[in-house]
């Protein structure tokens, strides 16, 4: 008994826990962190990151000396010269030679030096380049994200007009009976009960669909139940288009990305064509060799005028006799190359001039986003509100057919129609809404405000 406790405890916490998990409704920032976290393309860029902090320890790398060393062992076999003697003579002759050398570059056009620059730039490229990724995935989330709310909102009208229509055909259906409505307007009411119900079934369908786009590109694998929280803190609130496009735009030059991208472009661009003209300076390199060779091969000595065949030197005396050192520097002047030096300093300067024109169009792009983005926010303000006063004057002239179908005073068909102009009425508030929400934070955006706090690395 005691064990059968503890196993319906232990089903009870499981259960608990599943059902936790599949009624689990997402926020706005979690969408956002989770998409950032798992975004193919953002650890792509990562990688790309971490690619450039690899570059940087080569162009460190070429201030440091190299060191090479060398051992080589040979078998020469037939007609040899006897290093004894100097004779002629047939022999199987071993030779073992080893060495190493150093080398620095002393001076080499100050190209190592712009190199670095560069390296240290192309790093600062590369994690622009990761958050300008990260503004735009989070900008795609959150208009997916609203496009999930805005449906959400939309059939919920949509059944609220299913269940008056429902209702009113109840009530029509009394009123037919009774003989103060023909029955061709009953017909008619039966005929909305059932376009309301199409329009649920499209609602859901398109709120569902919403959902798997959110989904896939939250890049979830398991997104049956997947769904997002109905409350949300989301507000359009009109503190943005409190400040002037011209403010706005001159808070964007300061921290947009993609101006960041462009300049330091434009900065790495400047640095080839330094590293490129270096290379018509001379360069100064020092180096120091070392080598030594050892032979097996058996040696001839005099013994009262008698020559005597001995073996081989010991290994390390002769490593140690046979010993040779060299070093100094070496100047290399360049005078003819066949223009390439020339060529590749004029192929990096077209590619500055490129990119001072990128910079300027990057600019220019800006100005024209911003004053678009405020131009759309403002106008979706707008027409969010005349939305809000139509709805008004819509529910009032519902509310005013209703009262005339029910005592007899307007048809089945004017009745209905009333009903679908506030349906629209309804949609259209709801839909000018999260339309002014998205376009207040893309503004928002330029001037600096994100969706969510990015940790820049």
């Amino acid at each position: 008994m005691k064990n059968n406790k503890y196993i319906y405890l232990v089903f009870v916490l499981l259960l608990g826990a599943s059902i936790q998990a599949q009624t689990k409704k997402w926020t706005l920032e979690e969408c956002v962190r989770y998409a950032l976290d798992n975004n193919i393309s953002i650890k792509q860029s990562e990688l790309d990151t971490q690619t450039t902090a690899i570059d940087k320890k080569d162009a460190f790398g070429k201030f440091l000396p190299t060191a090479n060393a060398q051992v080589s062992h040979s078998w020469n076999i037939g007609l040899n010269q006897d290093i004894t003697t100097g004779l002629l003579r047939n022999q199987t002759t071993q030779f073992t030679s080893a060495g190493a050398s150093v080398g620095v570059d002393i001076y080499k056009g100050l190209q190592n030096q712009n190199a670095l620059r560069k390296a240290n730039l192309s790093i600062m490229a590369s994690k622009y380049q990761l958050l300008k990724m990260q503004e735009d995935i989070s900008l795609n989330v959150a208009n997916a994200f609203l496009q999930v709310l805005f449906n959400k909102e939309n059939l919920k009208v949509q059944k609220e007009q299913l269940a008056i229509s429902e209702k009113q055909y109840t009530r029509s259906d009394e009123l037919v009976k009774a003989g103060t409505i023909p029955r061709g307007d009953l017909l008619d009411i039966k005929a909305t009960v059932a376009t309301g119900k199409q329009n649920v079934v499209v609602a859901e369908n398109t709120l569902l669909i919403s959902k798997l786009s959110l989904a896939q590109l939250l890049q979830l694998k398991e997104f049956n139940d997947f769904d997002v929280v109905d409350d949300t803190n989301i507000n359009a609130g009109e503190t943005i288009l409190a400040q002037s496009p011209i403010a706005i735009y001159e808070k964007a030059k300061e921290t947009r990305t993609e101006l960041k991208i462009a300049k330091t472009n434009l900065e790495i661009a400047e640095k080839n064509v330094a590293i490129a003209k270096g290379a018509y300076q001379p360069s100064l390199r020092g180096f120091y060799n070392f080598n030594s060779r050892v032979s097996n091969s058996d040696r001839t000595t005099l013994v009262g005028g008698t020559p005597v065949v001995i073996g081989p030197a010991p290994f390390w005396n002769q490593f140690s006799d046979n010993k040779g050192q060299s070093f100094g520097a070496e100047l290399s002047i360049p005078i003819f190359n066949g223009f390439s030096v020339r060529n590749n300093v004029e192929r990096n300067k077209v590619s500055l001039e490129k990119s001072k024109i990128d910079l300027e169009q990057k600019n220019l792009d800006l100005q024209r986003n911003v004053y678009t983005a405020f131009t759309d926010t403002k106008g979706a303000l707008n027409a969010h509100e005349a939305a809000v006063v139509a709805l008004e004057a819509r529910q009032g002239a519902y509310d005013y057919a209703k009262e005339k179908f029910a005592v007899g005073l307007m048809n089945a068909f004017d009745f209905n129609q009333s009903q679908t102009l506030l349906t629209n009425a309804q949609s259209e508030v709801i839909r000018t809404k999260y339309d002014y929400i998205f376009k207040t934070k893309i503004l928002e955006f330029y001037f600096g405000i994100p969706i969510i706090p990015i940790v820049k690395n």
